[in-house]
């Protein structure tokens, strides 16, 4: 039923998540119909504890092109919509040091925006290394079980 709008792979890459939360979004109008249209960027999106609540920052949405005179900004801060219970466990997250919170992904959840977000611990390059280096051992892996399947039928 949730279909996917777009997924920050930069931050599965640069981040180890430890947990991730599901989100609401506050948006306007023109903000939603654009994302409608495939307007949006969640590249370098991330999210900070301000103030007792959750603010959402660098989350790139185009502006909608048959806006009349009332036209949002694209990179504004945004509001996400949390329970006051994981907003107070979100920060005391970030008072950890090398600790953040971005967005990995936003998706539609019936008829509204939502947004997954991580609690991330930052990689070293020594461990993005690894993980790719897992990752095409895993895929040569795959390869060589689907050349023996084929095998067999044969």
């Amino acid at each position: 039923m949730t279909e996917e709008i777009a997924t920050n792979r930069k931050a599965l890459r640069d981040y180890h998540i430890l947990e991730r939360y599901e989100c609401g979004v506050e948006l306007r109008g023109t903000e939603v119909k654009s994302i409608r249209q495939g307007k949006l960027n969640i590249s370098d999106a991330f999210a900070r504890v301000e103030r007792g609540q959750v603010w959402l920052y660098n989350m790139d949405i185009q502006t909608y092109d048959k806006a009349s005179y009332d036209q949002h900004e694209p990179r504004r801060t945004r509001r996400l919509l949390l329970h006051k219970r994981e907003i107070l466990k979100l920060f005391g997250f970030t008072q950890i040091k090398g600790h953040s919170l971005p967005i990995l992904r936003a998706y539609w959840k019936g008829a509204h925006i939502k947004m997954e977000l991580g609690v991330g611990k930052g990689k070293n390059v020594g461990d993005q290394r690894e993980a790719l280096k897992e990752k095409a051992v895993k895929r040569e892996a795959q390869r060589v079980v689907a050349s023996f399947n084929k095998r067999a039928r044969v």
